[in-house]
């Protein structure tokens, strides 16, 4: 599995769609811990190209602060789950976090 987060100074970004970067976390095995982490330059802020982009280096879950309904609906016809309202941590704890079945999301943090 890998887990794609959209990072602003090695953190959780805001606004995925505005981001600096994206962290790729590929599990292990056991499917329970973070085995390989992978840093990718996001492309320009462009409507559609983020889910296609994160597709095609094989995301499976998004992890976000927030995500407007649109780009979720975009992210799910690509096959890649998405989870909005993370707490603005290291992409290193919300990734296991998450793995582990602790990760607590909150409300999402976007408004269109």
């Amino acid at each position: 599995m890998k887990i794609a987060i959209p990072m602003d100074n090695g953190r959780l970004s805001a606004h995925f769609g505005h981001c600096e970067q994206f962290g790729i976390f590929e599990t292990g095995r056991e499917g329970t811990e973070v085995a390989s982490k992978s840093l990718h330059a996001a492309p320009p802020h462009e409507p559609g190209l983020l889910p296609r982009w994160l597709h095609e280096l094989g995301a499976d879950v998004i992890i976000a602060g927030g995500m407007g309904q649109r780009a979720q609906q975009l992210f799910a016809d690509h096959g890649i789950a998405v989870v909005v309202g993370a707490p603005a941590e290291s992409p290193e704890a919300l990734a296991s976090a998450y793995l582990q079945g602790r990760l607590r999301s909150g409300e999402n943090t976007c408004d269109h």
